[in-house]
């Protein structure tokens, strides 16, 4: 019955419309619009290429030079807004104010669209900006025109039950706008707690992080709820579809789930936090961000590693800098034997403090490790305080400097090899030698 009610009355109005519409004064109406829609067209060409280049000028306001481009892209609107207001003047002084009424709805219809189209420019995503801007200019032409009560009482009518919920097109209309606007103000809200977490320096990096992201999650879920609220939606009705709706997603969602939780894990137990030097399964670098659902890794020839979450958790990982930066370094070496190894371990003592990376407040030390085929084999132990910076180039400095002092002090390094000794019967014998 209200849908029949509803309707019954839009038929009312589109009667009541036409009937206007067939009247001379309508056409006067539409041709003057149209005309100055085309003029204002014309001069905007002329108009916008001369007011675009002092708009650029703006500097060091981003936000107004948005508004004021939005503006520029829209100046034949501008210009047709002013033409229908000048006409509108015009008119009601010569005539009756009946035969301007369609240039009033002309005027205040161009006036809505021009608000929405350039208020929606504070929006970033594009789709999402264009889908404001039409809503809103559709609500305005509803009231604009005097149908919107009886539009919503169309929209109320089509509705479909839900157990104890009456579930209509405007409860979900007005829910969807309703939700948008909500969670997009939480999550600019979000944004800018988790902004100004990040440049305090009263807590530790896990700590804003995890105080970040539960500010955003957070004031999302807050703003779904009380967006449902404000149309009337019972939330407590909707427990058992939700429920089913969550098992489905629970399995759907599983590896999801199972990262963010295992993110969070991470944020309060400080096993992970940026800024660390961790190697796991053979990737070795800093920790960049720690997000919902995975940790970025950048290695050292530059390239980022997503990991998810749920590796931190199980499996085995390196930090080396969990604790303090200092790490210790092992570098294994072998020397001739007809080398002194006291004096060895003296020289490769002095070649490590000689590398600029190498700890000097920790001495290092070397010690003689096992009489070898052909060498006596060492291990040179170090320790450095910025791991982030690289370990192999570290290594590989050392080694130099021990090549150097070695060459230098007359130490030779082996290398294994074999002789051969021929027998007068002809057989050979292999045998090791340095």
């Amino acid at each position: 019955m209200d849908f029949r009610n509803a309707l019954d009355e839009s038929l009312a109005w589109a009667s009541r419309w036409f009937d206007y519409a067939v009247t001379p004064w309508f056409f006067y109406q539409a041709a003057i619009i149209v005309v100055l829609f085309l003029v204002a067209k014309l001069a905007a060409q002329r108009i916008e290429p001369l007011v675009e280049d002092r708009a650029r000028q703006i500097k060091g306001h981003p936000g107004l030079l948005r508004v004021v481009v939005a503006l520029l892209r829209r100046t034949d609107w501008i210009l047709f807004t002013v033409f229908l207001l000048a006409a509108l003047i015009l008119m009601r002084a010569i005539t009756w104010p009946s035969r301007s009424h369609f240039i009033y709805i002309s005027l205040s219809l161009s006036l809505a669209w021009l608000f929405a189209s350039v208020l929606s420019r504070i929006i970033r995503n594009r789709l999402v900006a264009r889908a404001l801007a039409w809503l809103t200019w559709i609500y305005a032409a509803l009231v604009i025109l005097g149908i919107d009560d009886d539009a919503a009482a169309f929209l109320d009518s089509l509705a479909i039950p839900l157990g104890a919920v009456r579930l209509s097109a405007l409860i979900v209309l007005k829910a969807a706008l309703l939700l948008i606007a909500t969670v997009w103000l939480a999550v600019v809200v979000g944004k800018y707690i988790d902004e100004r977490v990040r440049i305090s320096e009263e807590l530790t990096p896990s700590i804003r992080v995890l105080v970040g992201k539960v500010a955003k999650i957070g004031l999302v879920l807050v703003a779904g709820a009380i967006a449902l609220s404000s149309v009337g939606l019972d939330l407590t009705a909707l427990t058992i579809f939700s429920g089913a709706v969550g098992v489905g997603l629970a399995f759907g969602l599983q590896k999801v789930v199972s990262n963010f939780v295992s993110g969070m894990i991470i944020l309060l137990d400080k096993s992970i936090k940026p800024g660390d030097t961790i190697s796991l399964e053979g990737t070795f670098g800093w920790v960049r961000e720690l997000r919902a659902r995975f940790v970025s890794v950048v290695t050292r020839d530059g390239r980022e590693f997503l990991i998810p979450n749920e590796d931190f958790i199980t499996q085995r990982v390196i930090n080396w800098s969990f604790s303090d930066n200092l790490v210790r370094l092992d570098v294994n070496f072998g020397v001739s034997y007809d080398a002194d190894p006291h004096k060895v371990s003296e020289l490769a003592i002095a070649a490590a403090m000689s590398v600029g990376r190498v700890e000097a407040d920790r001495r290092p030390v070397c010690w003689l490790t096992d009489f070898g085929e052909s060498s006596l084999n060492f291990v040179l132990r170090f320790w450095i305080h910025d791991p982030q910076q690289g370990l192999t180039n570290v290594r590989g400095r050392v080694l130099l400097a021990l090549w150097d002092t070695f060459r230098e002090n007359g130490i030779d390094i082996p290398y294994p090899h074999r002789e051969i000794i021929m027998k007068p019967d002809g057989r050979a014998e292999k045998s090791g030698g340095r």
